[in-house]
């Protein structure tokens, strides 16, 4: 396991990446999630990799991606912060790809016991290019993550809905 790693997860469209973003402008080592790097990279080259189009292929992907990531800061002597990662993948995988993976994946490549959680915030849900999917779908997958986590062995913490600094403070003293 690595306690330097600690993972953002949650309600698709919660605040996942500003958080994150003021976790960066704090000094902290971020890694942005793999789902939107991989949409970016699928629109700008015609693929077929896209939630909306073969869910199963975009979170394959998104578990190489994560797999990369993690390699990637392995040596980083810091905290590394995670929006999203492998878990959230290799879940989105057997959920719509019917794959077994998410027990293996879990077990080799751990992160930090305390996973926190953005919980559904519709106040504050937006669609854009890049997420096309609704409310409804980001409930459903907040709700699969929120029962995988803890099966999996990890501490989940759900974040208050308060500002992006209130926040940051909130996941810093929980560490």
């Amino acid at each position: 396991m690595s306690d330097r790693f600690i993972v953002l997860s949650g309600c698709s469209g919660g605040g996942k990446s500003t958080l994150l973003d003021e976790l960066r402008r704090r000094g902290h080592a971020t890694v942005e999630e793999p789902g939107r790097r991989i949409v970016q990279a699928e629109l700008a080259a015609g693929g077929n990799a896209l939630p909306w189009r073969d869910m199963a292929a975009f979170a394959r992907r998104a578990i190489d991606l994560a797999l990369a990531d993690r390699a990637r800061m392995q040596d980083h002597p810091g905290l590394v912060f995670f929006d999203r990662g492998l878990i959230d993948a290799a879940c989105a995988l057997e959920a719509h790809g019917g794959e077994p993976v998410l027990d293996s994946l879990a077990a080799a490549y751990r992160y930090h016991r305390k996973v926190f959680l953005t919980p559904p915030w519709p106040e504050i849900y937006t669609g854009d290019a890049e997420r096309r999917h609704g409310l409804d779908a980001a409930l459903e997958e907040y709700e699969r993550l929120e029962q995988a986590y803890p099966r999996l062995g990890y501490e989940t913490v759900v974040l208050p809905k308060v500002s992006v600094e209130a926040r940051a403070d909130f996941v810093l003293a929980r560490l």
